[in-house]
């Protein structure tokens, strides 16, 4: 019923069969373009695993220890988790950033081992001790 509506709204005594056309031709070009869009950035949001640096899967877990580790070392009050960044690929942590102290690094390279699929970790982080 609602199409028949839109086609009758189309062909008013102002608008001939077709402009009819042409209008339903440029709303099937509007549907095309978002739909080529849409296809666009969920490819492009793949970009990282179709260059073979991961799989799929690997992606979605480095993903999450990549969250994990980041909401322990905030959790953590020995560590300064918004001045410490952490990247993971393939089960390999990466920290990076800055510690007030040797203790914090160690710490924070602590809290990222014992999360779960960590398969090794790179700490990256600069002992700079707090300025007065």
């Amino acid at each position: 019923m609602a199409a028949a509506a839109d086609v009758s709204r189309c062909l008013t005594p102002d608008r001939s069969p077709k402009i009819w056309k042409e209008h339903t031709m440029l709303h099937t070009l509007r549907i095309l373009a978002l739909a080529s869009a849409a296809t666009l950035s969920i490819l492009a949001s793949g970009c990282a695993v179709t260059r073979g640096q991961s799989t799929m899967g690997s992606y979605i877990d480095d993903t999450g220890i990549t969250a994990g580790i980041k909401a322990r070392l905030l959790e953590d009050k020995t560590t300064g988790g918004l001045s410490i960044n952490v990247d993971s690929l393939n089960g390999t942590v990466a920290l990076s950033g800055f510690a007030t102290s040797e203790a914090e690094k160690a710490r924070a390279e602590t809290i990222a081992r014992e999360v779960q699929g960590v398969k090794g970790v790179r700490n990256n982080l600069i002992v700079r001790p707090p300025t007065r």
